[in-house]
């Protein structure tokens, strides 16, 4: 069954706004009760004998063989002007390992990033392996290493999965990460990803489905919906859920802080749906890169322009760019997307800091209470 934001979105939005508008000064926005994830659109995935769907229905599939020999015979993806010579920062590593009170970002590479909030060590889609590949020999290769090594990690209290592609759930990276000193992370995954990570040993995992919320410690999670789609081999297309996640403080904690992570998506209602439910986000870190060419690509990923929509829809006062700068997975040049988010940025009137990126390994200090009084 097709569902559509329509009124009850409409009126989600509205209610939201009125009471945040209406509470008290340094009063944080509220978590979303289910009934007003339900009124903004965000339900449990659908479902059919196919595996999972997207909430606006099927993804346009264009011919990935026409995408592969058009790439092959021009020599896609050309390579950066700065022949892969990104720039690495080294961050305060025993700093980073003792800090508890602090709310940073660092930026590892792609979609992982270390995130520390209320004391708690999370990571995003942890790949650290050379290639984003079934195999070690072929596959789309690691063009810049890791901002920080599985051996420089902080010890990881939280890992969130936003689906099974192999650029955001690695094999070795998850095992590694299970193995840590001082006992393994809570994984916190899409619906079906349990179980494979049961089969390689991994046992402290949570899986959710769109709108489940779960908390550890002093943070809530909410699963929330993007536009994607799951695979890790020909058989098993849209067998696992995929999808971001959504992360606030507990009520009453000082800070407050709210984070979104969108994992991988394509431009669609969702974003207003978590817009509308959240009312607002501290921090959101929104994929820009691997949109190249349009015609196949738009309906999985979205550009920077539509990572600006992105950001405005759910309502962030501040985001990252990631997804990029790592892995070439698709026709533009690895170093094209931060070029052309700022462009997008200027052009939707955004502050100059409002939406930008890291060098692989900057960390930066975040600041909460961003959300208070919409």
């Amino acid at each position: 069954m097709r569902r559509s934001p329509g009124l009850p979105l409409l009126l989600s939005a509205s209610l939201l706004c009125a009471a945040t508008c209406a509470s008290a000064a340094g009063a944080a926005t509220p978590a979303p009760s289910p009934e007003q994830l339900a009124a903004s659109g965000i339900h449990h995935a659908p479902h059919t004998q196919s595996g999972f769907e997207n909430n606006d229905g099927p993804l346009a599939q264009g011919s990935i063989w026409k995408w592969r020999w058009n790439a092959f015979i021009n020599n896609l993806p050309p390579p950066p002007a700065n022949h892969y010579q990104f720039p690495i920062d080294h961050p305060d590593l025993p700093w980073l390992k003792a800090n508890r009170s602090v709310t940073t970002l660092t930026w590892i590479g792609h979609a992982s990033t270390l995130v520390q909030i209320g004391g708690l060590n999370i990571l995003t889609d942890p790949v650290f392996s050379q290639r984003a590949s079934p195999f070690s020999f072929v596959g789309p290769a690691r063009r810049v290493p890791p901002g920080l090594s599985l051996a420089e990690l902080p010890h990881i209290d939280v890992v969130l999965i936003s689906h099974s592609h192999y650029d955001h759930l690695d094999t070795a990276s998850v095992q590694a990460l299970n193995q840590q000193a001082g006992g393994p992370p809570r994984f916190l995954v899409p619906l079906g990803i349990k179980q494979w990570l049961a089969n390689k040993g991994i046992d402290n995992a949570q899986e959710l489905d769109w709108g489940d919320r779960t908390r550890v410690a002093g943070l809530d999670f909410w699963f929330v919906p993007a536009t994607h789609w799951s695979a890790r081999s020909l058989s098993d297309r849209n067998n696992t859920l995929w999808g971001g996640w959504a992360v606030k403080t507990v009520p009453g904690a000082t800070p407050s802080f709210s984070l979104y992570f969108a994992g991988d998506t394509g431009y669609s209602n969702d974003a207003k749906r978590i817009g509308a439910a959240f009312g607002c986000f501290d921090l959101a870190l929104i994929p820009i890169g691997a949109y190249a060419p349009r015609w196949f690509m738009r309906a999985q990923h979205i550009d920077p322009q539509e990572a600006v929509k992105v950001f405005q829809d759910v309502g962030a006062k501040k985001a990252i760019g990631i997804h990029w700068g790592t892995f070439e997975l698709t026709d533009e040049p690895l170093d094209e997307p931060p070029a052309k988010l700022a462009e997008a940025s200027k052009a939707a009137g955004l502050a100059d800091d409002a939406f930008t990126t890291l060098h692989h390994g900057q960390m930066i200090r975040l600041e909460g209470n961003g959300c208070l009084n919409l």
